[in-house]
């Protein structure tokens, strides 16, 4: 999977770039706010639908601009596809893929893209929700069909919790609280049975980047954590279904629902030690990055084609060891976007395609 073009018109701050992409490595060099990470972004909504530090499409169009757009030519599998978004101050955005237009639910799985960023290295020590999303992206890219059924819950949960407010307020009973349940208890079952079997392949590879990285001194291990789940279960539906009628008057008095894939959690453990709570700062970025590497190679087994790699601006927050870990892992094999604000981050031999970025103007040189 390549990425072999890309014109940018009035987003974030380019007027107009056009960039074709030949080689493997593109590496973005600038100081900071000067643009690089909007190139890498662009390049993410196209695999995602959506940006990765936003939630307003409105804030991807450039200043006092009535509207903007992506246009990104790929190729998959070798057969070269065309993906344009058109950006509309106040209104949806236009999804255009190979001139027909879509859905973003009908985007994910075409152009795979795997993002590293400097808060990718609060995975392990963050909050369950970015662990939660980080599992649910790697997924959803491999299998559509897990994107949708994840649309689905989402949804169901939304309205779940809607009703139980109007209950708690007596507008209305909690008999109707019985459909509900019953399609968030099957919703539920199908996400959970799909996220353990996608860790399970996931935790496996992570173990063996992990080793390497730190010459089979230690053993990573990640499990999924099923709020109220003590003991394993026979029954994923039924149990689902049984919780929320025990949890019924706690869900009602809260206006939310207390169990379910939206409430797990991943563990990370180093040698039986959990990484959160007791590993050290080297520990967790090594952990984070092996979890990275793994991703992308879980991406390939699934999909049969490497996804690309978005780096932005983790060279600075890596020690000389593990950048040197990195860039071999990715070298002559994975198409890899990359920001920096020097290049002295990369190895004194030229590797790839150098850019200059300077307040939204895009130059190529050559670094020796």
């Amino acid at each position: 999977m390549k990425v072999r073009a890309l014109s940018l018109y009035n987003y974030r701050n380019y007027a107009k770039l056009d960039l074709e992409f030949k080689h493997n490595l593109n590496i973005f060099v600038g100081q900071n706010a000067q643009g690089k990470t909007n190139i890498l972004e662009s390049i993410y909504v196209g695999a995602m639908g959506r940006s990765h530090r936003t939630n307003t499409d409105n804030e991807l169009i450039r200043w006092q601009q009535p509207g903007g757009s992506i246009h990104l030519t790929f190729t998959r599998q070798d057969i070269e596809n065309k993906l344009v978004f058109k950006f509309i101050s106040n209104h949806n955005k236009e999804i255009i893929l190979n001139g027909h237009t879509i859905k973003t639910r009908e985007l994910i799985g075409h152009l795979n893209a795997v993002m590293f960023s400097p808060e990718d290295l609060m995975l392990i020590k963050g909050v369950p929700a970015n662990r939660r999303k980080f599992l649910d992206s790697e997924i959803s890219q491999a299998s559509p069909s897990y994107y949708r059924n994840l649309l689905q819950y989402n949804r169901i949960v939304s309205q779940r919790n809607n009703l139980l407010k109007k209950i708690r307020e007596n507008r209305a009973k909690a008999a109707m609280l019985e459909t509900w349940d019953e399609q968030l208890a099957l919703s539920a079952a199908i996400i959970i049975e799909k996220r353990q079997s996608a860790l399970k392949k996931l935790a496996m590879l992570a173990n063996l980047m992990h080793r390497k990285i730190t010459n089979s001194r230690e053993n990573l291990t990640i499990s999924y954590l099923q709020s109220g789940i003590t003991k394993p279960v026979d029954n994923l539906q039924e149990w689902y279904r049984q919780q929320m009628y025990e949890n019924r008057s706690v869900d009602i008095a809260r206006g939310s629902t207390s169990v379910g894939p939206h409430r797990d959690d991943l563990v990370f453990a180093v040698n039986g030690v959990n990484l959160r709570n007791f590993g050290s700062q080297g520990q967790q970025r090594t952990g984070v990055l092996a979890v990275k590497l793994a991703e992308i190679e879980f991406i390939k087994s699934e999909t049969g084609e490497y996804p690309v790699l978005l780096l932005d601006d983790v060279m600075s927050e890596l020690d000389a060891s593990r950048r040197e870990q990195l860039l071999s892992f990715i070298k002559d094999r994975i198409q890899t976007f990359i920001t920096a604000t020097e290049p002295k981050y990369f190895s004194e031999h030229k590797m790839g395609k150098y850019y200059s970025v300077v307040e939204g103007q895009v130059q190529q040189f050559d670094w020796k």
